[in-house]
């Protein structure tokens, strides 16, 4: 129980409600499992960002929805964990390496590899503390206590296990394949880290000479420095323009070097001459046609994308320059006949931005289509994982479907190095957890793995596995929810069902929630080419976490992309203010309340059975649209209650007994503005965690902190629907009166003649007894409440439920005014009306106008005519 404090400044101010909160929770250890047999579990594990920067709204997004669900779940009695941890992101930070040794003159060369490795965990340490500063700002409930990150010596041993066990299963090989490789990074990438961008390019159609001299054949090539390596010439076999040349030699241009021309049904007849050129090991179909015709496999080209020894004159030159050069050699040559512009896919590293190059190379990999089966089997059953919203399940299986073998080698120093072996003399190659026992007669392989490899182990490697009779394992495993972005479920998702169910034979986790991407107010993907970014501190900075928090948890549905807008942002932290003003008048008319001297049980105001009506509404709608993750939703039903029901109605209507002489009405209002507020909070809490604390800290209360105090639950005995109804009816009347007034600009200040023609006599009795509040909110001059009350000649009327208003003009407005003012509104209509139809009954403008222009202008006559026409008819009523 606290102790009463009513101490809120007058201002709303988030960075003085935000300062050291977040060091009371954790203090507290709010946010740690208590591996409590007596609660239920409840788990998310972080997808962890790369240690390579900042955290971007993206994180601040996924990583919202997150906290939300984990505090609710919190409050609601469950043992929560999430846990928190960060990813080695072995090429991207690599290359962060690199480039701050590259500003100094140095490259990893110089440095070694063990020096190397040393300078980037150093790296790591500098931004992981960079990154848990951004999850404090964003008040991020993570269980430090129990942080991961992707190379630590847990995950390490896991991610050897799964390596050994795959490759003892025969689903892990080596072998010599054409993989995606990144020049600039000097790497290989897995598909998925390509990204195919379109392309100004060029067909080149070239001649090469039969080697008996009897003619040529005709092929295309976009990428012509790779003939440097042709091997063949290939041909459909039922090709009748060509089948008596399967067998025969062609010279290769340039290098002089003969070649044959073989008949492969992969060749397409119709497109271009039914040619084609074969080159083995700079294309992955040329690659399977050779294994074919066992074709010699020629690389013409260095890691770096210079071009090697094989391509004779060129060699050293980088390959856009050897293709510059040779089309000019091929041109004088007479070889080259047609240049042809060409747009094409063109696949680029997702980490560097280079240009793809098809690489023949010996990597490791992982055999998929076993563990894909399984994967999609698991969705046939009932533990199958649950996409929301559905639809990404269908993503997520087509690509299952389509799936090839995971190229998981990676040519870094940094990451898990390959844990194989090979003899220095035999060449034997040695899988295991250790070295061999004689390391001196063995290498190990240089390679690390892909980094996927090891976040795709995450949400059991995190909790201790392989040692299954790990406590959180068996406790917190499989866990209940992932939140992820809809780009990753490609690298991620998928990676994580395969990988759990191949090692704990259940699903990693129950539901994916999937989000989509923040864009700017344009739906421009935020880009530093673009120069739209925005970073999430400066928004925290200028608006405070709540503000950004509720505008990330409510700005879009499951699985859409969300734009982001500062003027939404501001909005959002006018809701704040709006809580917070409201709180600080529930707390200055407190008058010392207690927290056991909160009654509910006395005699209620129509106005008090409504709100608590209203607050079991919300706790239910609340509740229901939280577990569909339907957070946007939450957020509406929250806003409209607060804003309007809780500070737009119940607090003015609580200032009638507050500030009245009846001793025990004031009690149950203040009873009663304590605890509607205080479960107000609660509910809100999971989106604002901040500003909820602040207030819930000076409200009469139980516990230490919001963040374990009780998920509210509907109280049933706190439900009037006639109050409700009653309730209902009086807002109706009072806007109605207000709007009446607003029409005839007559200010509240004024008073007015108020009748109230009823349906029966239920209704009038409902009205006399809450009359207070008509009086109170109308300011009329004489209020009469019956069924059979005459309506006057001159009077604004307005039908409500069951009954209706009637407000005598004489007395509401000065007659002779109004119509002076509306006359001289009805001649600025008349003159619109003319000027339209003026414009509209000119020849000339009609036929040359744009026909959106001309329906413009019908718009704006048909509107005007109809504003003429309104203030006419109010002018007649008036001289009636």
């Amino acid at each position: 129980m606290n102790e009463q404090q009513h101490n809120l400044p007058t201002k709303y101010d988030p960075s003085a409600v935000e300062q050291n909160r977040y060091q009371f929770w954790l203090d507290g250890k709010y946010f740690e499992a208590e591996n409590d047999q007596e609660k239920q579990p409840y788990t998310i594990v972080i997808p962890p960002p790369n240690v390579t920067g900042k955290l971007h709204l993206g994180h601040a997004w996924d990583t919202t929805l997150q906290d939300i669900l984990t505090r609710m779940k919190r409050m609601q009695g469950y043992d929560v964990l999430w846990l928190p941890g960060m990813d080695h992101a072995g090429i991207a930070t690599q290359a962060k390496v690199e480039g701050k040794l590259k500003e100094e003159g140095k490259s990893r060369y110089d440095l070694g590899r063990e020096a190397f490795v040393e300078e980037t965990w150093k790296w790591k340490e500098e931004y992981a503390s960079h990154i848990r500063e951004q999850w404090s700002k964003l008040g991020l409930g993570l269980d430090y206590s129990r942080e991961r990150f992707t190379l630590d010596e847990g995950l390490s041993k896991a991610v050897r296990e799964v390596f050994v066990t795959l490759y003892n299963k025969g689903l892990i090989y080596r072998g010599e394949y054409i993989i995606n490789w990144d020049p600039a990074t000097k790497t290989a990438l897995s598909d998925i880290e390509v990204i195919y961008k379109d392309v100004q390019g060029a067909f080149y159609h070239m001649r090469y000479p039969l080697a008996d001299g009897s003619g040529h054949i005709e092929i295309a090539t976009t990428r012509p420095e790779t003939m440097l390596g042709d091997t063949a010439v290939a041909v459909h076999p039922e090709d009748e323009r060509y089948k008596h040349l399967i067998g025969k030699m062609v010279t290769l241009p340039i290098t002089g070097r003969e070649i044959p021309i073989v008949g492969d049904d992969y060749v397409d007849m119709e497109f271009g001459s039914g040619a084609v050129k074969i080159t083995p090991a700079h294309d992955p179909n040329d690659f399977e046609i050779g294994n074919r015709h066992d074709l010699q496999r020629i690389l013409v080209m260095n890691e770096d994308g210079t071009m090697n020894d094989k391509a004779g004159k060129y060699e050293g030159m980088d390959r856009f320059d050897c293709r510059k050069q040779l089309v000019k050699d091929l041109q004088e040559e007479g070889v080259l006949f047609k240049i042809e512009d060409h747009l094409h896919s063109v696949g680029h590293s997702e980490r560097s931005g280079a240009v793809v190059e098809p690489y023949l190379s010996t990597q490791w990999f992982v055999k998929m289509q076993p563990l894909a089966d399984a994967a999609v089997e698991l969705q046939r059953s009932g533990e199958k994982v649950n996409f929301v919203p559905e639809r990404f399940e269908k993503t997520y299986l087509h690509w299952m479907d389509n799936i090839r073998d995971w190229c998981i080698s990676r040519q870094l120093w940094w990451g898990h190095r390959i844990p194989a072996w090979y003899h220095n003399e035999t060449g034997e190659v040695h899988v295991g957890h250790e070295p061999p026992l004689d390391p001196e007669n063995w290498k190990q392989d240089e390679d690390v793995l892909d980094t996927w490899f090891s976040s795709a182990l995450w949400p059991f490697s995190t909790m201790g596995w392989p040692d299954e009779e790990s406590i959180d394992y068996q406790r917190f495993y499989p866990t209940d929810v992932l939140v992820t972005g809809y780009d990753i479920i490609f690298f991620w998702v998928s990676r994580m069902i395969f990988q759990g169910l191949e090692f704990t034979g259940k699903r990693p986790f129950n539901d994916v929630l999937i989000h989509g991407l923040v864009r700017d107010e344009q739906g421009r993907k935020m880009s530093k080419s673009l120069g739209n970014g925005v970073d999430p501190m400066e928004v925290i900075e200028q608006y405070g976490a709540d503000a950004l928090r509720y505008f990330l948890a409510t700005g879009s549905s499951p699985g859409q992309d969300l734009r982001f807008s500062f003027e939404k942002v501001e909005s959002t932290w006018n809701f704040a203010n709006k809580i917070w003003n409201a709180s600080r008048f529930a707390l200055m008319n407190m008058d010392g309340l207690k927290y056991e001297d909160i009654d509910l049980s006395g005699k209620k105001s129509v106005a008090d059975e409504w709100i608590l009506t209203r607050l079991n509404e919300t706790i239910e709608q609340v509740t229901k649209l939280a577990d569909r993750y339907e957070f946007g939703e939450v957020g509406r039903v929250l806003y409209n209650f607060i804003w309007d029901d809780f500070c737009d109605w119940y607090i003015e209507m609580a200032k009638i007994p507050l500030y009245g002489e009846d001793e025990a009405a004031k009690h149950t209002t203040r009873s009663i503005l304590a605890y509607v507020l205080d479960q107000t909070l609660r509910l809100l809490h999971p989106i604002m965690p901040f500003i909820t604390e602040e207030i819930w800290q000076s409200l009469p209360h139980e516990g230490e902190s919001i963040t374990v105090a009780k998920w509210p639950e509907v109280n049933e005995k706190h439900t009037n629907e006639q109050a409700a109804a009653d309730m209902k009816l009086l807002v109706e009347m009072i806007r109605s009166v207000r709007n009446i007034r607003a029409e005839v600009n007559t200010p509240m200040s004024k008073q007015i003649t108020l009748k109230i023609k009823t349906k029966n006599e239920e209704i009038a009795a409902r009205l006399e007894s809450n009359r207070s509040y008509l009086e109170r909110f109308c300011n009329p001059s004489s209020l009469e409440i019956g069924t059979d009350l005459a309506a006057d000649d001159k009077a604004m009327t307005a039908v409500v439920s069951g009954a209706e208003l009637i407000l005598p003009l004489e007395g509401l407005i000065n007659m002779e005014e109004e119509i002076k003012r509306l006359e001289k509104e009805l001649d600025k209509w008349k003159k619109e009306v003319d000027r339209v139809q003026k414009k509209l009954s000119n020849e000339g403008f009609v036929k040359k106008a744009p026909e959106k222009v001309i329906e413009e202008e019908r718009a704006k006559e048909k509107e005007y005519t109809e504003k003429y026409n309104s203030v006419l008819s109010r002018i007649d009523e008036l001289k009636g």
